[in-house]
């Protein structure tokens, strides 16, 4: 299987083409817009890896990749917040398969209304999110919640170490909703709440409390329709340092009162600057999933999955979820054909080997009160 990897030298697609290219039923090809770079970046991986020149946006995108013979497309280049559907169109009209790491809200959840069509047209696969959210976060809500009669509440909370390689892209892609109303779903009504604001403890199990602010992310609209009578969805990242989460705090604040328009304009600075604040933290990084709702006997449950990554190898998590699609795809695997957006398409066990490859840690706590 020909896969191309767009952004395949930056921060995310670079480590998914170091997991792919060791296949010996994958043809690699590591595009980017700059040929030195992606010829660099492909020689060290070894193989039958080979870098290319390809600009995402480039309205001849689809005649490239029919040139090339590409079978499967896997878009990194975010940020996807304002991205339109140029390149899954492209990878329809070439007759290839498409996954992306997108985060963007509106991009997720929208794509298998405006793409299934084409897709299934082409015979072939689209999906949207193969990252940590959705695709990580609704197995471990499966695993959590299975055999349960239904769930009452959710709540995600990422926690990224300090330490750990961050890319330009995906800092202008949370900054996008600092201060924006953000529509969440409690007590079973939609609500508008400040991204980024208003900051709250959050417990885990092999790391100190952090504080975590709402961020905006697709789970908060997949999953009350996914999870039939879930009344409440929450997520919040939680840096490491108090220091850059109460920056954040008060951009969002700056943004609300209209003194800061467009925080994502500051991006390319807080990536330069954001090292400062390296030597306050760690190479500890993890991710929090709590599930409340009512068992298989009908008793009031509670239990949470957790999980640490040492070593600033957390950034490997987000790759995880595309790695083993393009791998099912390359096997011969059959996946659903048509768009969708990432949830439910793999299992939590799935992910497993994956963390032991990074010697990342996970639990599963029973949280359940005891009865009085």
């Amino acid at each position: 299987m020909k896969a191309l990897v767009l952004g395949g030298y930056g921060n995310f697609g670079a480590r998914i083409c170091r997991a792919l290219a060791p296949g010996a039923d994958i043809d690699l090809l590591v595009g980017g817009r700059d040929l030195e770079r992606a010829t660099a970046f492909a020689q060290s991986l070894g193989g039958n890896a080979r870098g290319i020149r390809v600009d995402a946006q480039s309205p001849d995108l689809a005649q490239g990749l029919g040139y090339l013979g590409v079978d499967l497309v896997i878009h990194t280049a975010g940020p996807f917040q304002n991205q339109g559907y140029r390149v899954p169109q492209a990878a329809a009209a070439a007759g290839a398969h498409y996954i992306d790491l997108a985060d963007g809200r509106r991009f997720v959840c929208d794509f298998p209304a405006a793409l299934d069509a084409i897709f299934r047209s082409a015979g072939r696969t689209a999906i949207a999110g193969a990252s940590t959210v959705p695709a990580l976060s609704s197995a471990v809500v499966d695993h959590l919640s299975a055999g349960w009669q239904g769930i009452r509440s959710i709540d995600i909370c990422i926690a990224p170490a300090q330490g750990a390689p961050r890319g330009e892209a995906t800092l202008a892609g949370v900054l996008a909703y600092c201060g924006e109303p953000i529509r969440v779903w409690q007590d079973g009504e939609w609500v508008d709440q400040p991204g980024w604001a208003k900051p709250v403890k959050v417990q885990f199990a092999r790391m100190r409390p952090r504080r975590g602010a709402l961020c905006d992310i697709p789970d908060l609209e997949l999953f009350p329709a996914r999870y039939t009578g879930v009344q409440s969805v929450m997520f919040r990242a939680a840096l490491e340092v108090g220091l850059a989460q109460q920056a954040f705090a008060f951009m969002a604040f700056m943004h609300r009162v209209g003194l800061l328009p467009a925080p994502q304009k500051l991006a390319p600075l807080l990536h330069s600057a954001g090292r400062v604040f390296d030597v306050l933290g760690t190479a500890l990084g993890g991710m929090a999933v709590r599930v409340e709702g009512t068992d298989a006997q009908g008793a009031p449950a509670r239990r949470a999955w957790h999980i640490a990554a040492d070593d600033n190898h957390g950034p490997e998590i987000p790759c995880m979820a595309a790695i083993l699609l393009a791998r099912r795809l390359a096997r011969g695997d059959a996946l659903p054909m048509g768009a969708h957006a990432c949830a439910g398409l793999l299992t939590l066990a799935e992910f497993e080997p994956e963390f032991a490859r990074w010697g990342m840690v996970t639990d599963v706590i029973d949280e359940t009160s005891p009865a009085p």
